[in-house]
């Protein structure tokens, strides 16, 4: 019989975290069907009130708070406590003594003062798996550091990785904290799992920086290797023609995703009854597109700017081609693929109503996952609360 309450149900985690790296950590254990209990002080997460992002407002309905946190903090319960309080740090203990997981994202020596660092916690429950989110790492004279996702991607090279080639850092726009999240996860899942089978918990770690440079590991691996930086190419400039993005007559742009060029230009240029730039000696092999880039990139366009997308796109899926219609946010929920999937989810929220939400991209055939509840009300609306 499958357990429908997910792969994790009967793990209980505590998160003390705010803003975004570690309520996405704890967020995905939830998904994945462990009771999550949010712990914050009497006067909140500070994400409750960031009201902007990406320069879009973010603010949430009536009696809600930011969507900002909104989105971050499903599927969890809530508890406000006051944590200068020797009382409110007993309260913590005690749901400490009853939990598999503890999660905080502070800077080091906060959770020391009051009397929530491993050393004290482990105390309580030697069982406890302990999960820590810093901007830099725990060692070092920076590991004290204030950071945010910005930060974090300055210092691990990420700010680089794409944007026009103008010799200026490009935002990201807080992947940091995002990637730093699931890295978070993966470590305290790995410590459940040490612990399930040796009866011990014990500290996870990591960082912005340190999961930022994991993503960027097979660029920057490479460019470690060769001894120089790898370059950002604006698609003006690719080198293969065949890895790169068209816009069509009604301006909607395709992605072509073909590393092979050998293997693919032929029936690329077959798919756009163009099979005379099979031979024409600046298309005809991988060296020459390369160095008549401008001249091949441009002949493209013009080719791509022929056709409507909806003309294109019946041509394209009879071919053996990789391609994609590149897509904005607006266009996910109506994407049969995303929906199917249950990478975004339907759910009737009791004040914003019939939305759309992510969900863990994972499917497990014995333990489905589900989007149950959203996220905790503010506290002084809530009577639950602990003072």
């Amino acid at each position: 019989m499958k357990n429908h309450k997910g792969p994790l149900n009967g793990i209980k985690v505590l998160d003390w975290t705010m803003w975004q790296f570690g309520p996405v950590s704890t967020m995905m254990m939830a998904d994945l069907g462990a009771e999550v209990i949010k712990i914050e002080s009497l006067d909140g997460d500070h994400g409750r009130q960031f009201g902007q992002v990406s320069g879009v407002a973010s603010n949430a309905y009536d009696g809600l708070s930011s969507h900002y946190f909104e989105v971050l903090n499903r599927q969890k319960s809530g508890i406000a406590v006051n944590l200068k309080d020797p009382r409110g740090q007993e309260i913590v203990h005690q749901l400490v003594k009853q939990s598999d997981v503890f999660v905080q994202n502070f800077r080091q020596g906060v959770a020391e003062r009051l009397t929530l660092g491993w050393e004290d916690l482990r105390t309580i429950n030697p069982q406890l798996v302990y999960g820590s989110a810093t901007g830099y790492g725990p060692l070092g004279e920076d590991s004290n550091k204030p950071a945010f996702a910005l930060t974090g991607e300055a210092r691990s090279g990420s700010l680089w990785w794409g944007g026009p080639e103008d010799e200026t850092p490009y935002n990201l726009h807080g992947v940091a904290d995002q990637m730093a999240g699931i890295m978070l996860s993966y470590g305290i899942l790995s410590g459940l799992l040490y612990k399930e089978r040796h009866g011990t918990g014990q500290k996870v770690e990591t960082s912005h920086l340190g999961s930022m440079m994991w993503l960027g590991m097979m660029r920057d691996g490479i460019g470690l290797l060769e001894g120089q930086e790898l370059r950002r190419q604006h698609r003006t400039n690719m080198n293969n023609p065949l890895w790169n993005t068209y816009r069509t007559k009604d301006h909607i742009w395709i992605a072509l995703s073909m590393s092979q060029g050998i293997r693919y230009w032929p029936i690329f240029c077959k798919t756009v009854d163009r099979e005379d730039l099979i031979t024409q000696p600046e298309f005809s092999s991988p060296q020459a597109r390369e160095h008549h880039k401008h001249q091949v990139i441009g002949e493209l366009d013009k080719i791509f700017g022929e056709k409507t997308f909806s003309e294109w796109e019946p041509i394209l899926k009879r071919s053996d081609l990789i391609w994609e219609k590149v897509q904005s946010t607006l266009d996910l929920p109506n994407d049969e693929q995303v929906t199917l999937n249950n990478y975004l989810v339907p759910f009737d929220h009791p004040t914003i109503g019939n939305s759309m939400w992510h969900q863990l991209p994972l499917a497990f055939d014995e333990t489905p996952i589900s989007t149950q509840k959203m996220a905790p009300f503010p506290w002084r609306k809530h009577r639950g609360n602990s003072n």
